[in-house]
């Protein structure tokens, strides 16, 4: 077993600090974080980006759909609707990218990627 002098030169723990970025809702703080101290390497400062934009957009998206409920009764069903499959499919994105960490692919969601690449 090779010794690293620092613990977080540990591949296998870079890569469980990604999979830790990628968790739904909680990741999103040490995601922010990591893109704050603008510190990683390349592939966690990517995979940060992308699950920042991912919660900010479902986050920007509960509030609208919540405030649409509240403002428009007629279409409160609809718009409940619309929430819970937005957060069925914010979870099964980050599950989904977790799987493609596992296997060692690339982390790339289309349209996501590339807005989460103008972030700062």
């Amino acid at each position: 077993m090779k010794r690293y002098s620092d613990p977080l030169e540990n591949p296998e723990l870079k890569r469980l600090q990604l999979f830790i970025y990628l968790t739904p809702v909680v990741g999103f703080f040490p995601a922010l974080w990591t893109l704050y101290r603008g510190k990683g390497d390349r592939r966690a400062q990517t995979a940060s980006r992308l699950a920042v934009t991912l919660g900010l957009i479902w986050v920007g998206s509960q509030i609208l759909l919540v405030t649409g409920v509240k403002s428009f009764q007629p279409l409160e069903f609809s718009l409940l609707l619309t929430s819970s499959l937005l957060t069925s499919s914010y979870f099964l994105v980050t599950f989904w990218l977790m799987v493609r960490l596992w296997k060692r692919q690339s982390l790339k969601v289309p349209g996501v990627s590339h807005l989460g690449d103008r972030l700062p």
